[in-house]
């Protein structure tokens, strides 16, 4: 199958991507190249199973999809992929997009609208589940500016309770980028305080599987 399409399958959960795998192996033209149970494995082993659609859970144990995501892309830019989740809220949503992510689709969808969004990021385009796409409405005129991929990766690194010097360390960045980050991050959610940030990386869903509370 040397012009098969190379899928990824990243997900916690066995029954799912069990599931997901035995549906896109009933395809000769998909190769199915491993199903990984989180982020972080997904980041180690991209570069040698070498996907060329991932199919990415959302929330999972250590490293969650976002993030993963936004690795993978920095070190495999033609990487399409797609988020598989059960959460159909727009924030959800434009979220993943913004870290990259060339589709979202949810977890309830009919099978075969997995196969369809495949084919969909393969052609260059993006693909919204109907769920998915029927919930991003337009902004308000006084909605919050969305932040960035990488203010989404320092928001993360900050809600844990890390330091501007351990995020810098972190990400290979300067003390004074983080900060600046941090300043830009504070301005556009209307957050003033670290306990703010925190609060906000909990209700969405960016602090699962870290087992971090508050």
């Amino acid at each position: 199958m040397t012009n098969a399409i190379r899928v990824l399958i990243v997900d916690d959960h066995p029954m799912v991507a069990e599931g997901i795998q035995s549906l896109l192996e009933s395809y000769d033209e998909i190769e199915v190249v491993g199903t990984l149970s989180n982020g972080q494995e997904a980041v180690d082993q991209v570069t040698t199973l070498l996907p060329d659609v991932i199919l990415m859970d959302l929330n999972m144990p250590g490293l969650g999809g976002l993030s993963a995501t936004e690795i993978i892309l920095e070190r495999l830019p033609e990487t399409r992929v797609l988020i598989l989740s059960m959460h159909d809220s727009p924030e959800y949503i434009s979220t993943a997009l913004s870290h990259g992510a060339r589709g979202y689709v949810l977890k309830d969808v009919p099978t075969d609208e997995i196969k369809q969004a495949i084919d969909a990021v393969m052609r260059g385009d993006k693909y919204l589940c109907t769920g998915a796409s029927g919930s991003l409405k337009p902004k308000q005129d006084n909605a919050r500016e969305a932040l960035t991929g990488r203010e989404q990766t320092i928001l993360l690194e900050l809600a844990q309770g890390k330091s501007n010097k351990e995020v810098a360390l972190g990400l290979d960045i300067s003390v004074r980028t983080v900060e600046t980050h941090r300043k830009n991050i504070k301005h556009k959610l209307g957050i003033s305080s670290t306990a703010g940030l925190t609060r906000y990386a909990l209700e969405h869903g960016m602090l699962q599987g870290t087992g971090h509370s508050f």
